[in-house]
């Protein structure tokens, strides 16, 4: 007897062999057929039972969410809707599930909304979409890690509390061990952070990134992938307060190596999935085809989700500077007839996803990495080119959904970098061991950030990042 999970027993040709397998219930027909799921796999495990053989009373618990053991023989189905199926001799209920209160939760044959779904992030995942949402998701992070170790990249746990804000946001969630209803305070009334726990004001990371350049300088190559978080009082569809973040730096790298470096890692990602995450790739491009029919017209994605997938795997990324770019899109159709809701008119403008996308599905059908952004609208830390008015920075844009990956080869020169903190008035002292990497051996060097459920999304064709990881945190929202 081979106690197995049922992805391995739905490939096996081990016929007539006995398999334990535990599991719960997905559906009981006919007082024989038992179809089965323990989470390896979206496809359900069929066990069939001769009734007249089994206590009524046993048979009466074999509802839909029940965990149950099952002992039986591997046969060749006799359906046409599965290859094999396991001819039950011991049946053993492990936990009931009451029939009543299943109707109630999404264990239930009803279809229930997304948004309904996301009430009840602890039983989501048993069903279909979520539980292949989260095998992708797994199955990804593993070829994350996978791609930078193979290139000999050292993994960096970088703090997720800290004094500095990365990005200049300012939107960060502060960490203190003070009593809010009594903190102690200075003479003239502002909160005396000097007795708070880390003798500074601190707060939860919004990027790994600065400290993992201070890595980069001495490893080579490093990446960080962890959480981080943004206290953005945003309800989007694209906003998270908590979300994953992969950042590798490299030493001696420049602008043209770090696009080289991430177009390469997206590819091996994608590759990973699509040659290990077939069934449920399958079912979410299934999914996603269903509900495109419920949409109008002009709101149905162009592509389903594996020729979408295949349009970034197999297409070279066009790169384009961001003058270039500009100058399309003020020539565009969609420009001059008004129809896009940010209209661009000048050199300058910030771009949005609708030009993005119109970049990447319109002008040029291919994944699309802009470069030399305006310095104004782009972080410090980006090298800043001869111009004086563009930086080394870049964005990769994606079909569906703009960008992707933003980074940029970083400032080396320490007087330059000093000078861009004063116009922006960042504080020298709350940066001075960043500076300080400026000072022993500068060079070169260049990274990116992409954010992890960003890359789920595109994957698995979810609509609203708040279903892409498992317990979702957003404006008052911390249930779980």
């Amino acid at each position: 007897m081979i106690h197995a999970k049922i992805a391995d027993i739905l490939d096996s040709n081990q016929f007539l062999q006995e398999f334990e397998v535990k599991g719960w219930v997905r559906s009981f027909r006919s007082n024989r057929f038992i179809a089965m799921n323990d989470g390896s796999t979206i496809n359900n495990l069929q066990c069939v039972v001769d009734f007249e053989n089994f206590n009524e009373e046993l048979l009466k618990r074999v509802t839909v969410g029940a965990a149950i053991r099952v002992l039986g023989t591997l046969k060749e189905s006799e359906g046409s809707q599965q290859r094999v199926e396991i001819e039950v001799k011991e049946l053993e209920i492990l936990g009931d599930a009451n029939p009543e209160d299943v109707k109630l939760t999404i264990l239930s044959p009803k279809r229930h909304s997304l948004e309904k779904l996301r009430e009840q992030a602890h039983l989501r995942v048993r069903t279909n979409t979520f539980g292949a949402v989260m095998r992708v998701r797994s199955k990804l992070s593993f070829a994350v890690h996978s791609y930078f170790q193979q290139n000999n990249f050292h993994y960096v746990n970088t703090p997720i509390i800290t004094g500095s804000d990365a990005e200049g946001a300012g939107e960060m969630f502060k960490v203190t061990a003070f009593d809010l209803k009594n903190p102690p305070k200075k003479e003239d009334g502002s909160i005396d952070y000097k007795k708070d726990f880390f003798g500074k004001e601190t707060n939860l990371t919004v990027s790994g990134q600065l400290e993992a350049e201070a890595y980069a300088l001495g490893l080579g190559q490093v990446y960080t992938f962890g959480p981080t978080f943004r206290a953005e009082n945003s309800n989007t569809s694209r906003h998270l307060a908590e979300f994953w973040m992969i950042e590798p730096e490299v030493a001696f790298c420049d602008l043209d190596g770090n696009m080289d470096l991430a177009e390469d890692f997206i590819k091996y990602v994608l590759r990973y999935v699509l040659e290990n995450c077939t069934d449920d790739l399958e079912f979410l491009a299934q999914r996603l085809e269903n509900e495109d029919k419920s949409k109008p017209q002009n709101e149905r994605s162009d592509m389903s989700l594996l020729e979408k997938l295949h349009f970034v795997l197999d297409n070279n990324f066009k790169r384009v500077s961001y003058t270039e770019a500009i100058e399309i899109l003020k020539n565009s159709k969609p420009n001059k007839k008004k129809k896009f809701n940010y209209v661009i008119e000048e050199w300058g403008a910030d771009l949005q996803s609708e030009h993005e996308r119109f970049l990447v599905e319109k002008h040029f059908k291919c994944p699309v990495i802009l470069f030399d952004y305006p310095a104004n609208i782009k972080a410090f830390y980006m090298r800043l080119n001869e111009d004086g008015k563009t930086v080394r920075a870049m964005d990769i844009l994606f079909p569906g959904i703009g960008e992707i990956v933003g980074g940029s080869q970083r400032e080396e020169r320490l007087d330059v970098l000093q000078n861009k903190m004063k116009e922006l008035d960042i504080d020298e002292q709350e940066l001075w061991w960043y500076l300080d990497t400026r000072k022993f051996g500068t060079c070169v060097h260049s990274g990116f950030g992409l954010g992890f459920e960003r890359l789920v999304q595109f994957v698995t064709g979810m609509g609203n990042i708040r279903d892409v990881i498992p317990f979702p945190r957003t404006p008052q929202n911390a249930e779980f």
